[in-house]
This record gives structure tokens, C-alpha cells and sequence, in this order.
């Protein structure tokens, strides 16, 4: 059988799966007509948001189709003119990755509060078959399409024209709905628990369907996008270094057959999720992850011994290892169970500071083990297979995705239901399933955020090592000033654009505090209950502000390695990107991972104790979890896809860097 088939046959299972788990979701009750009535006002602002946004991104997709256009047209032979079609073939996929998800997550939070009457389990269910949609999708979506790609057109640009295409979408994608689900989610807390002090979700705030709005567009659609685009990446990472290194067709098949044996092991593991005690929920599902690892470790070593590639396998054993260690590590820093999270819980009696202050050290102390992980794959895969062993680790990794979005993407729907529940007046019992299902649900996305942080380290070392390999650098010498300088310019850019992000979800939160305060204050009735808040105006408002701060994140993801390569060169481009590799992963470790424990020291403190809900220690863990918002939703998060997007850049301008950078660099190369 030709080898193309295995992952052409393999993605279309998945998306077979992936309809079949949405049948059956679609299938479930949605309830009465006041839980209708909530989801739809969810639907509607999840819809227009979503809209504007790929209206934004096209009009940037389409001035990058034009220059490449341009480029192919009187440079064919550094960009053949498939470039252009590829590009926006990429991009059309990733955007429909995080539609599709948003899409099912809209329609699973409803159905998965009504669930919720008839128990836990069948809660769980509900919701994780809806994330299973989103998962499969992402997976069998990523593989399909650049499977086809490689078919039709192999050529090594026309792989990175239609790799930038992904990572274009899921920059906007992450960093648009992560500004607007944490200027919603802030400024509905800023108002409603800290000033009013009224429960969360509750139906008189008027930025709460906002807040659920963005559940759904930054962990469903942002997540989606996100990972949809480091799968993209890593194979794409994995075969040019394959094609660099001069290595037969069949090894350079190697990461597409790896993806194709993960969603195959990734649908048997998502069958053994289910638990009718609130207390294993995470055990649960954390079973669907060993599940899906083992069975693809043993079809890694069946296919590696038909092929006859033996020594590939300790690499992609190092991949499997670091995806299943990432998910262990973070969630002993951030469910809130542990200790780490309980010391937060602690620390609030105290007050505000020494909540932030415990809640900062947790997320500057879970940057080790991960780090060390990551570094221990890094030297395995490097002692079993050099360069192109460190790029089969990463897509063993990835090759993961299935599973752990699936895994990410219970958690908005869970959140959605609970305030689906909130809203609607549901009874308390259900309220007591959604509410340790939600709980669940923020050390679920954590870990997907971990992962997808240690995934776009590994892929961007695999980019780094193809653009050294483009620009012909044998060595880089750390001495030199030019590489130097190119390494503090790139530990500065993600400090920088968490800067940027995080100031744009306060200034879009001050908005909606006002417009909040504003409806308190003037609509008659509301804090009563006897009258209904304008929803749509705080949507409205959240959606215009996140948008109009997506240029410049935008920009400097794509700027900075244009003009550090060609006013600087190869050398310090190469220096820049090793800054940005390293200061972006441990700073997005750290701001993850801080966020999620600060959020869940507050559900701690909510199911009783301490004082629980209204108590100054609990009003000191809000604290908390307002400031943790942004760092695990927004900016950390967010330096993802730039650190992609700005690898992705440098492999496009390589072939041009040599010939046409600026003078200065050879008048500072004479230092």
C-alpha cells in the first residue's frame, strides 16, 4: 500500500469520529426555554465576534497573499506560484479548526447543563464527546491538509507558505479571543463579586453572556487554532530537516504516518472517559491521555519494525514522555486539590498581597520541571538521531493533539453550563455537578496550555535548526555582537508583547466596568432582578476593543525577525530566535501556570472554606484570580503562535537575507 494513504485514511476516520460525537451531543436535550434562551444570547455574541474577527484577518491574509504574489511572480525561483494558494489554504483550515470548535462548544453547553439532571456521569459525557468534536477536527483537519499539500506540491516553500497560513490565523485567533474573554471575565468580576458583590454567573450583570462568549472564542476557537498550527509546524519542521539532511522519501513520511497512528490510538484512549465521583473527574480524563499515549508508543513500535527504523523510536518515546509529564506536572501545580493551590487558598486569609505574592512564586517555581523535561527530550533525541531526532520528538508530542484539545475543550463547555445553570435558575444539585466539572475544567486547560507551550518550544528548535540549515549556518558564534544583540532583542519580544496584550485587556475591562456600573446605575430594577441588562452592548464593546488591539501583537510578531535579519543578517536573526524560544517558553510556563492556580485558590476557597463565598478571604482570592486572567489567558497563551509566527517569518525571508540585507551588517561583522 502507498504510504500516502495511511494518513489520508487515518484523518478521515477522525473527522468520521469527530461527526459521530456530534450527533450524538446534538442529540441530547437542550432543556426549557429560559436555558434556550441564555445559550442562544451565548450563540449570537460568539457568532458576531468570530464574524469581525476573520473579517480582521482576511484583510491581512490578503494584502500577504498579494506580496507573495508578487514575489512568485518575479522571483519564481525563491517562491514557485503555488506559494500564494497554499498560504491561503492554510489559513481557510485553521480558521475552520477553531470554527468547527467553537461551533460544537456553543451547542454542547446547553446540553451538558441539562445533562446535568441526570447525573455526573452522564454530564461528563456529554461535554467531553462535544470537546472530542473539537479534538478530532483539529487533528484530522491538520494532517489531511498538509498530507494533501505534500501530494500535490512538496516543493520546501510551498510547505512553509501554507505552514505561515496556519500560523497567521492562530496568532489573531489566540490573541483576539484571549483579549476578549479576559476584558469580559474581568470586568464582569471587577463589578459584579468585588463591588456589588453578587455570585458569579449571576443574570443581572450585564457582562456576563461577554464572559461566556468567551469562553468559547478563546479556549474553543483560539485553542483550536493554536494547536491546529503547531501540528502544522512540527510536520512541517520534521520534513525539512528530513529534505535538508537529503533523507529518503520514506523517512520523510515519517510525520504524517506518526500523526496517523496517534488519532488512531487518540480515539481509543477518549473512550475510557467516564466517573459518576465528582473527586475523579480529573483521573478521568487524565486516563484518556495515558490511554492514548501507551497505545500510540506501541504503534510507533510496530510501525518503526516494519519499516525498519528501529532507531527512531527513542525520540518518539522522549515526545510521548514529555506530553504525559507536562500534564502531570501542571496539574499538581494548579488543581486545586494540591498543595500549591491550598498554599494560595492559605495566603488569602492574609489578604490581597500575600495572595499575589504566593500565587506569583507557584508560577515562577512550575517553570523548573518542565524546563527539565524538556531538556532531558532535547539531549535524547539529539543522542538517538541528532538534529531530525529532536523534530521526531516534537511530532510524537503533537501527534497528541487529538486527545489533549479534546481534553482542553471540555473545559468552556463545562463553564458554559454551569452558567447556563446560573442564569436559567436551575436547581442547586445541578450547580453541584457543573460546578466540580468547571473546577476540573481550569486545570484541563491549563494543562493543554502547558502542552502547547512545551509543543511550540520543541517545534520552534526543529524550525530554528531548518532556518540554520536554509541560511547555510554551520556554527554560531556566541561571541560574536551582532549574534549578541540578536539574542537580547529576542528574550525582549515576549516581554513585550505580554505587555501589549495585557494592556489591552485592561484597557477593554475599564470599558466594560463603565458599561457595567452604567446599567446598574440607570436601568431601574436590576439589581432587584425585576428588570433585564443589555447584554448585547457589553458584547458589542468587548468585541470592538479586542479587536482593535490585534495590530500591533500582529505586527511584531512579523516585523521584528524582518527587520533584525535584514538589518542584522543571518547570524544575529539566528540569535534572535533562540532568545525568543527561550524567554517565551518559561515565560509562558510561568503566566499559565500562576493563572490557573490563582483561579482555582478561589474555587477552593468557594466550596466552603476559609469563610468561602463573601468572605474577606475570599474576596482577596478574586483578587487574584482577576490579576491571573490575563497571564493565563491572554498573554501567556498568546506566545504560542508568536514564537511560531516569528519562526515562520525567518524561514520565509531566508533565501533572501544573504543576498539583500543592508550593509551594516558586514561593516559590524568587521568588530
Amino acid at each position: 500500500m502507498d504510504l500516502i494513504l495511511v494518513p489520508i485514511v487515518a484523518s478521515i476516520i477522525a473527522l468520521l469520529y469527530a461527526a459521530w460525537c456530534a450527533y450524538y451531543v446534538l442529540e441530547q436535550p437542550k432543556g426549557n426555554e429560559k436555558m434556550q434562551k441564555v445559550a442562544a444570547a451565548i450563540q449570537k455574541g460568539a457568532h458576531a465576534f468570530l464574524r469581525r474577527q476573520y473579517q480582521t484577518v482576511a484583510i491581512f491574509g490578503i494584502i500577504l497573499f498579494a506580496i507573495f504574489g508578487l514575489a512568485s511572480y518575479y522571483a519564481p525561483s525563491l517562491i514557485p506560484w503555488q506559494t500564494p494558494y497554499v498560504f491561503a489554504f492554510g489559513a481557510i483550515l485553521s480558521a475552520l479548526a477553531g470554527f468547527v470548535g467553537m461551533e460544537i462548544s456553543i451547542r454542547a453547553n446547553i446540553r451538558t447543563a441539562k445533562a446535568a439532571e441526570s447525573g455526573l456521569k452522564h454530564a461528563l459525557k456529554v461535554a467531553f464527546r462535544g470537546g472530542t468534536v473539537t479534538g478530532m477536527s483539529v487533528a484530522g483537519l491538520a494532517l489531511l491538509g498538509f498530507t494533501i499539500v505534500y501530494y500535490f506540491s512538496p516543493d520546501p516553500a510551498n510547505l512553509i507558505g501554507f505552514g505561515f497560513g496556519a500560523s497567521l490565523v492562530s496568532l489573531f485567533a489566540r490573541v483576539g479571543g484571549g483579549i476578549y474573554t479576559k476584558a469580559a471575565d474581568v470586568g464582569a468580576d471587577l463589578v459584579g463579586k468585588a463591588e456589588i458583590g453578587i455570585p458569579e454567573d449571576d443574570p443581572r450583570n450585564p457582562a456576563v453572556i461577554a464572559d461566556n462568549v468567551g469562553d468559547n472564542v478563546g479556549d474553543c476557537a483560539g485553542m483550536a487554532a493554536d494547536l491546529f498550527e503547531s501540528y502544522i509546524i512540527t510536520v512541517l519542521a520534521t520534513m525539512l530537516l528530513a529534505f535538508y539532511a537529503g533523507f529518503n522519501s520514506t523517512i520523510m513520511m515519517m510525520p504524517l504516518i506518526i500523526g496517523a497512528v496517534a488519532i488512531i490510538a487518540s480515539i481509543i484512549g477518549s473512550l475510557v472517559v467516564g466517573t459518576d465521583n465528582k473527586n475523579k473527574i480529573w483521573s478521568s480524563l487524565n486516563a484518556s491521555i495515558r490511554v492514548s499515549s501507551a497505545v500510540a508508543l506501541l504503534g510507533f513500535l510496530v510501525t518503526l519494525y516494519l519499516l525498519k527504523f528501529l532507531v527512531y523510536f527513542w525520540p518518539l518515546l522522549a515526545g510521548i514522555a514529555v506530553a504525559v509529564l507536562l500534564a502531570e506536572i501542571t496539574g499538581h501545580y494548579t488543581n486545586k486539590n494540591t498543595t500549591a493551590v491550598r498554599e494560595i487558598a492559605i495566603a488569602s486569609k492574609s489578604g490581597a498581597a500575600t495572595n499575589i505574592i504566593y500565587g506569583t512564586a507557584n508560577g515562577m517555581r512550575a517553570t523548573m520541571f518542565p524546563v527539565l523535561v524538556i531538556v532531558a527530550a532535547i539531549l535524547v533525541s539529539y543522542a538517538a538521531a541528532g538534529v531530525f531526532g529532536i523534530a521526531l520528538a516534537s511530532m510524537s508530542m503533537l501527534s497528541l493533539t487529538g486527545i489533549i484539545v479534546s481534553v482542553d475543550s471540555y473545559g468552556p463547555i463545562t463553564d458554559n453550563a454551569g452558567g447556563i445553570a446560573e442564569m436559567s435558575g436551575m436547581s442547586h444539585k445541578v450547580r453541584e455537578i457543573t460546578d466540580p466539572l468547571d473546577a476540573v475544567g481550569n486545570t484541563t486547560k491549563a494543562i493543554t496550555k502547558g502542552f502547547a507551550i512545551g509543543a511550540a518550544a520543541l517545534a520552534a528548535l526543529s524550525l530554528f535548526a531548518a532556518f540554520a540549515s536554509a541560511t547555510m549556518l554551520t556554527e554560531i558564534n556566541i561571541l560574536n555582537p551582532l549574534v549578541i544583540a540578536g539574542l537580547f532583542i529576542g528574550a525582549m519580544v515576549p516581554y513585550v508583547f505580554s505587555a501589549i496584550t495585557m494592556r489591552a485587556v485592561g484597557s477593554a475591562a475599564s470599558k466594560i466596568v463603565d458599561e457595567v456600573r452604567h446599567q446598574f446605575a440607570t436601568i431601574k430594577g436590576l439589581m432587584k432582578g425585576t428588570a433585564e441588562p443589555d447584554y448585547a452592548k457589553a458584547v458589542d464593546i468587548t468585541t470592538k476593543a479586542a479587536l482593535n488591539s490585534l495590530a500591533a501583537p500582529a505586527l511584531l510578531g512579523i516585523g521584528s525577525p524582518i527587520l533584525v535579519g535584514f538589518i542584522l543578517g543571518s547570524e544575529a536573526l539566528a540569535g534572535f530566535l533562540a532568545g525568543v524560544i527561550i524567554s517565551g517558553l518559561v515565560l509562558a510556563l510561568f503566566l499559565t501556570t500562576g493563572g490557573a492556580a490563582w483561579d482555582n485558590a478561589k474555587k477552593y476557597i468557594e466550596e466552603g472554606k476559609f469563610g468561602g463565598k463573601g468572605s474577606d478571604t475570599h474576596k482577596a482570592a478574586v483578587v487574584g484570580d482577576t490579576v491571573g486572567d490575563p497571564f493565563k489567558d491572554t498573554a501567556g497563551p498568546g506566545i504560542n503562535p508568536l514564537i511560531k509566527v516569528i519562526n515562520m517569518v525567518s524561514l520565509l525571508i531566508a533565501p533572501t537575507i544573504i543576498v539583500y540585507a543592508l550593509p551594516v551588517v558586514f561593516h559590524l561583522s568587521m568588530l
